[in-house]
């Protein structure tokens, strides 16, 4: 058993921040990280055309600012440099291909006890810590649900973690079966591409440029979320009209309130809309 201060479970953007607070406090630690690299979501995960949603001063991790000269929207390959940086300068070095299998917290010893597989041995490594920050991340596991008819569609079923561009399917017919922000920014993807792109919306979602949450996580700093919702409302009603009329609705609640009690984002629109508009984008509601 080997012996730990703290155990971060994952080495993602969050994990990594974690190591970087902890080393800035000579606070030993351990990352246990089951991908052979860092960021796997994005370094093996993403698509090609993928940018931080956010403006680089909400996404830079602590004790160091993205360069001045990145752009205000970080694109993928700027944004694993500057994680690939990080690790350098606060020394990071994660132990990979350990997947945690358990983790149990003794009450006598007042201590987690962590089991993680080691892929490369096959051998369970136990090791025991005061604390365990379990930095996971929020989609950590693709998931693809059970389609009644799927097993016997002739044509190419992709996963969002397996697409990265719409060039190989240009003429084609493509759906994309989910509306978040990875489905609608594919979806932007394959039409730019050339591909005969379908979407379908299950539920009804808050369309909001990236100004517009700008200016909402700036004004959240001093008014209250419901004020900040009904203004990004009026904004999104202003922008982007009835949206109705191409079978997508807005939901009762707001978009930030709803990001805070569901986790459910808002779709941050980088063009997806003027697809949908001119009907290079058809959208198809799921019954």
């Amino acid at each position: 058993m080997q012996e730990q201060v703290a155990i971060i479970v994952g080495s993602g953007p969050s994990g990594l921040a974690t190591a970087a607070c902890l080393s800035q406090q000579s606070i030993p630690y351990i990352i246990l990280e089951r991908e052979e690299c860092i960021a796997s979501i994005w370094k093996k995960y993403s698509y090609d055309r993928l940018h931080l949603h956010l403006a680089k001063q909400f996404c830079e991790l602590p004790h160091m600012s993205f360069p001045a000269s990145y752009p205000t929207f970080v694109p993928k390959k700027m944004f694993i440099q500057y994680l690939d940086d990080y690790v350098s300068h606060f020394k990071i070095s994660p132990m990979f291909q350990r997947t945690v299998e358990s983790a149990e917290y003794n009450e006598v010893s007042k201590r987690w006890i962590v089991k993680a597989r080691n892929a490369s041995s096959g051998e369970v490594e136990i090791y025991s810590a005061k604390f365990l920050v379990v930095a996971t991340g929020e989609t950590t596991n693709p998931y693809t649900p059970e389609v009644a008819g799927l097993n016997t569609f002739p044509g190419e079923v992709l996963h969002s973690t397996q697409y990265k561009s719409g060039k190989e399917f240009k003429n084609k017919n493509v759906l994309v079966v989910g509306s978040g922000n990875s489905g609608v920014e594919i979806a932007l993807d394959l039409a730019n591409h050339g591909a005969k792109t379908s979407i379908i919306f299950r539920s009804p979602a808050h369309f909001l440029s990236r100004e517009m949450v700008y200016l909402g996580l700036t004004m959240l700093k001093y008014f209250p979320v419901s004020l900040v919702d009904f203004l990004m409302v009026m904004l999104s009603k202003l922008v982007y009209g009835d949206l109705t009329k191409y079978g997508i609705g807005r939901p009762t609640e707001g978009p930030f309130y709803m990001k805070v009690k569901y986790g459910k984002y808002p779709l941050f629109d980088v063009g997806t809309y003027k697809k949908i508009k001119s009907g290079e984008i058809q959208v198809r509601i799921l019954e």
